[in-house]
């Protein structure tokens, strides 16, 4: 039984069925959400694999280039080597809500074996990088790979942003699915039970009544 008091009552066992019915309605829906979240945090995981292994093919082309880079400046004269004025990342992001949870996504990142990303160059539109004293393919090379890092790291941010509120969406809703689950509808089913008991034992008593009232008039 609940803890709230109920009195074995028809109306009270047709009130009792008809809220269980909404509970187990909301469980379905609770149970179809947790799958929509499941299928949403997989297709994010397979994002992030995705990104990872761009990031790790341009991370290895960013240390084969600084290796050049070195040796052709050593890494005091490299240190000095002006920066770009901008790595270019995309800032427009897309977005679209799953059941509540917003989902973002950025334009793709480079793929790996891509050639980094030459948009800071003249043309471009953007501030140009200080012009080197002592300029060569190497350090632009080594410049280069390492601006193509900045993209992909802000795509996995994205995706990591959407695996966390889709966790968080899925921890919670898995938790009230429980709840129903595990507590509240068999809380119902056997308060159900006691008030059918009890309306069969007064019905019992009931018949017991009337017949020893016909015995008695008789």
């Amino acid at each position: 039984m609940t803890d709230r008091e109920i009195i074995p009552t028809q109306s009270a066992y047709l009130e009792l069925k008809a809220e269980r019915a909404g509970m187990e309605e909301g469980y379905h829906f609770l149970d179809e959400k947790r799958l929509i979240l499941a299928s949403e945090i997989l297709a994010a995981l397979r994002d992030h694999a995705q990104a990872m292994a761009r990031w790790h093919e341009a991370e290895r082309a960013a240390l084969e280039a600084l290796r050049g880079a070195v040796g052709r400046h050593g890494l005091e004269e490299l240190s000095l080597y002006p920066p770009l004025a901008s790595p270019g990342c995309a800032a427009e992001r897309k977005a679209r809500t799953v059941l509540g949870v917003r989902i973002e996504r950025l334009p793709q990142a480079l793929g790996p074996g891509s050639e980094p990303d030459s948009s800071h160059r003249e043309g471009s539109g953007q501030a140009q990088p200080t012009r080197a004293l002592n300029p060569s393919s190497e350090a632009e090379r080594c410049r280069d790979c390492f601006a193509a890092l900045v993209p992909i790291a802000q795509q996995l941010a994205v995706v990591d942003g959407n695996l966390e509120r889709l966790r968080d969406e899925y921890t919670r809703t898995a938790r009230r699915a429980r709840a129903l689950e595990d507590v509240l509808l068999p809380e119902i089913d056997d308060s159900l039970r006691a008030i059918d008991n009890a309306l069969e034992e007064l019905e019992r008593e009931e018949s017991v009544r009337v017949r020893w009232s016909s015995l008695g008039t008789t």
